[in-house]
Formats: C-alpha cells, sequence, structure tokens
C-alpha cells in the first residue's frame, strides 16, 4: 500500500471497535504516523500543540514498540498475532506513573473519560499494529522488510514506551 496515495483517499474505514471514528474525510491519524514515521523517527526533541500532536507523538513510539516484535516474526501471520498481543497488553494511560508523556497529557478527570483514553489508546494501537504488519512484511517472502527494521534501533525524541533492556 502506498502511503502518498493512503493519505490522499478521501475516506478511511477503521476495523476495531473504539471511541475514534469509524469513518472520517480527513486524513487518517494512523496512516499519517505511518507515513511518516522513518522521517520522524530522527527527531530528538517534539512540540505538541493539540490532540493530534500528541496522538502523533505517542504513535511513533508504539511504532517502534511493534519494530521490535515484528522484527522476529516469521511471517506476517506470526506478525499480526504478536500484533494483537501487543494491541491489547496492559499499558499505561496519562496519569499512572508509568505512561511517559504525563507532562503534555491531561490526567482523565473521572472514571468515564478514564475508560474513554484507555479504549481510544486501545484502539489506535491494534489499528496501528494491524496497518504495520501490511507495510512491514513483503508479500513476495512473507518476511519482514529490512527497510523497516532497520529502524528498530531508532528511539523517536530519545523515549521508548518500553523499559530499559526490553
Amino acid at each position: 500500500m502506498d502511503h502518498k496515495k493512503s493519505l490522499e483517499n478521501s475516506s478511511y474505514l477503521v476495523q476495531f471497535k473504539g471511541p475514534a471514528p469509524t469513518q472520517t474525510k480527513d486524513t487518517d491519524i494512523v496512516d499519517e504516523a505511518i507515513c511518516y514515521f522513518k522521517a520522524n523517527v530522527f527527531f530528538k526533541n517534539d512540540e505538541s500543540k493539540n490532540e493530534a500532536d500528541r496522538t502523533l507523538t505517542y504513535t511513533p513510539l508504539y511504532i517502534s514498540e511493534c519494530l521490535k516484535k515484528l522484527q522476529k516474526c516469521n511471517s506476517r501471520r506470526q506478525g499480526e498475532k504478536e500484533m494483537y498481543t501487543l494491541g491489547i497488553a496492559d499499558f499505561p494511560i496519562p496519569g499512572e506513573p508509568r505512561f511517559l508523556f504525563n507532562a503534555i497529557y491531561a490526567k482523565p478527570a473521572n472514571k468515564q473519560e478514564d475508560e474513554v483514553m484507555r479504549a481510544y489508546l486501545h484502539q489506535l494501537r491494534q489499528e496501528t499494529g494491524q496497518r504495520l504488519c501490511e507495510q512491514v512484511f513483503d508479500p513476495r517472502n512473507d518476511k519482514p522488510s529490512k527497510w523497516w527494521t532497520c529502524f528498530v534501533t531508532r528511539q523517536f525524541t530519545n523515549k521508548s514506551l518500553s523499559g530499559p533492556g526490553q
């Protein structure tokens, strides 16, 4: 799938349930994050001005985590299973001590906002993992592309969602 064409698409249908719109005429944020990942991963700092910027700060870090898993996979099917597992794994949300960006994300004000935030990040993680598999695996040999896995050692803004050594 060509990312440029994807970004020019007039609408995109989201596959996973969650609070994000299931169809939009705007540029899809997951496709945008994947499309610009290779360039953005070289940024050492980031300025977040709005919700979309904050999402575009979180998503490249999640893509990096995905690539760590995908580089070890022997097939797209195995990669999709890994992405599903990673997507549903326990993860911190704003306001929790392990969340990396508490300085730029507001803590949910109540239980309902907490649930919506968790559901949104869960949906974002699942969509990102699924779509990343479409890009990373070469359909000719069903192996991860070296043009994606070479970015495993790069860290967007010198941060990582996983702890040291993971």
